[in-house]
């Protein structure tokens, strides 16, 4: 049987962003959705997951829970059989996208996180299509059953996040690297990068999707995740 796979969801996302990865991979192997939601620094979250989650395990981080995957990755090393890191961004925080978080933080702690929300995840992060509503209408769901508290903190670990690129460069395990080619947030050049960084990465981008390929494509997600957890 495979070894138990975790997923971490992206920001104000909960477990709803993997459901049909959840059906359809719960058959034959356990699978987890490790809340992101506490900690305002990167490390401070993935040291609290750490200490819950499996001896060993596979590990998928879809955009911030990319970033909280590599964190955890060169945190403990031993500890992860395989990573997937999906729409995501090794990269530190820019001071101007940090410094532009400032007002959303406002915002947010002053009744309009929703609002703030509606901005930030902008249709175009998503691929054209008919099924570019009922994606952004889940996110506000998911975003409104988490709340400004979380939004919050999880603004916070982004403005403070570190490179994690010589991280990348010293991952010894099978790596997925995937992006839908609409993500206009994590283009694909750099997921392009990222891979060339990873030894024997394997990268894929998935024409039909943005930057939710989970809800978006979520057959071809599925698959692409079952070849990865099928690597030696």
């Amino acid at each position: 049987m495979a070894e138990p796979l975790v997923f971490l969801p992206g920001l104000m996302c909960d477990a709803r962003l993997f459901g049909p990865q959840i059906a359809e991979m719960s058959a034959d192997m356990a699978v987890t959705v490790a809340p992101i939601t506490r900690g305002e620094r990167v490390e401070e979250i993935a040291s609290g997951l750490l200490d819950q989650l499996p001896r060993r395990f596979a590990l998928a981080g879809l955009s911030m829970g990319g970033i909280v995957a590599m964190e955890i990755l060169r945190r403990a090393p031993d500890r992860i059989t395989r990573i997937a890191l999906m729409d995501t961004n090794p990269l530190a925080e820019t001071p101007q996208v940090a410094a532009a978080r400032e007002p959303q933080i406002v915002a947010a702690r002053t009744g309009r996180m929703l609002d703030v929300m509606r901005e930030e995840m902008k249709p175009n992060y998503l691929a054209p299509g008919p099924q570019r509503q009922d994606v952004l209408d889940l996110v506000m769901d998911m975003a409104g059953t988490l709340g400004p508290e979380v939004f919050v903190r999880q603004s916070r670990a982004l403005q403070r996040r570190r490179d994690q690129q010589e991280v990348l460069r010293r991952c010894k395990v099978p790596a997925l690297v995937l992006c839908g080619r609409h993500d206009a947030l994590c283009p694909v050049k750099r997921h392009e990068a990222m891979a060339e960084l990873i030894p024997n990465a394997q990268l894929r981008i998935l024409e039909g999707s943005g930057h939710l390929p989970t809800l978006e494509q979520p057959a071809e997600t599925t698959q692409a995740l079952r070849a990865w957890m099928a690597q030696t």
